[in-house]
Formats: C-alpha cells, structure tokens, sequence
C-alpha cells in the first residue's frame, strides 16, 4: 500500500502498485491559489468598496462576517450566490483577470505521467461550474482527465459528507486502493471519515506565501516529489 508514513510528515513517494484511482483538487493542487487568494482577499473587497463608496477596510468589515458564514459551504463557491450578494457580476470580474490563472510547478508533468499509468484520473473540485469554464479557457485541463467534476453537480461541497456519498455512487471506486490530493485540509478529513485511504496534501498551495510548516496529512512541496514509479512523460 502507498503512503505508510505519519500524518505531517513530507512524502517519500507514492506506491503506485497499490493505487488504481487518483481524485486531484484544482486550485491550491494543480493550479497556483495565487490567483485565488489575490481574487477574494483584494479585487472583491476593492471592488466593492468602489461600487459603494466605502474604503476597502470599511468594505472588508461588511464583507467579512458572510465570508465566515459561508465559509466551507457550497455558498463560498457559487459566482451566482456571490454576484446576487454583493450586487455585481463576480463572474466577468474574474473573466477580466483571467491571465493570472497559473500552473503550479510541475503538474501538468504529473498529469502526463498519470495519464500515461494505469491509473483512473478523476478532477473533483469546489469550484463554480462558471468558474471552471473560465479557468479552462486558460489553462485546459481536460486531455488528462477521466472525468471533469464540480461539487456543485452533486449539491454539497467536498467538505460533506453527502459530497463522497453522491460521488461515490456517480463514479465508484475502491477506498483502499485511492489516492486524493487536495490543498485543504478540511476536504481531506472528510475524505478521510469516508474511508479514502491515501491523502496528501501540499505544502505551498500559493506561490506567493510561505511554505507551511506543518501539515495534518503527509505533504509534498511539489509534484516531481512523487514521480517515481509511474510513467516517463508521454509525447505530445
């Protein structure tokens, strides 16, 4: 089995022998959450604070206490809840700013490895359906995947538990023998009470911050980390 090491430690490598199914996260694991941090904690706050004459520190103290409220709810990541909330399009606010959509280094080598091994490759993210389309349209994911999911087509974010039921039965796959890489780690302790039994997470989801210094789940800092033992990047 792959990932016999304690929880925190940085991951030697990956037993692929022992995995048949790889569920990856899209921002903060794939892509840079760079653009995303940027996105939410300036450009809408700035935003909103131009459309309705405030500062952005007055702006931020209207904004905060639904951020916590909606946080890790389906609601954090739904454009459309967020445009009805704070009364602009969100949606073509982040289409504008498109270009700072960014891989994080080394994945798309994984991807091509992983698409060359023997391995069932499954995207499931929390990302808006909308937001998706746009980040797609910079960098598209879609050549190594087996199936492309939101949590918005099964009604519940990764974080419940209801998320893996539904997944679950939309795309079986065999606990034991997953592996799920996801830059939260609250996702990864509902994986976790759902059985999958290979986490990992990372430990620089955003380039522009520090690499964390502990993590709750075996961690890389990148993906050539794990490499060995699956295919040589296949030609394109």
């Amino acid at each position: 089995m792959a990932l016999h090491i304690a929880q925190g430690s940085i991951v030697n490598g990956v037993t692929w022998s022992g995995i048949d199914t790889v569920l990856l996260d899209m921002d903060g694991t794939l892509l840079d959450l760079r653009f995303d941090n940027d996105f939410w904690n300036r450009v809408i706050p700035e935003h909103y604070a131009r459309l309705n004459g405030l500062s952005t520190g007055e702006a931020r103290q209207r904004l905060n206490p639904l951020f916590e409220r909606e946080f890790g709810k389906l609601n954090w990541y739904c454009l459309d809840f967020w445009s009805e909330n704070l009364g602009f399009d969100v949606a073509a606010l982040k289409q504008n700013l498109a270009d700072g959509v960014a891989w994080r280094h080394a994945a798309r080598d994984f991807l091509e490895r992983l698409q060359s091994s023997h391995c069932d490759v499954i995207l499931i993210t929390n990302a808006h359906p909308e937001t998706l389309r746009i980040k797609m349209e910079r960098i598209d994911l879609s050549p190594w995947f087996d199936h492309l999911l939101t949590s918005h087509q099964f009604g519940a974010a990764k974080e419940s538990p209801l998320f893996w039921e539904r997944l679950m039965d939309a795309h079986p796959f065999q606990r034991e023998r997953t592996l799920f890489v996801d830059d939260s780690e609250s996702v990864l302790a509902a994986a976790e009470r759902f059985g999958v039994a290979h986490l990992l997470t990372l430990r620089q989801p955003d380039s522009s911050q520090p690499l964390r210094p502990e993590t709750r789940y075996p961690s890389i800092h990148h993906f050539d980390e794990i490499f060995d033992g699956l295919p040589c990047q296949a030609a394109r």
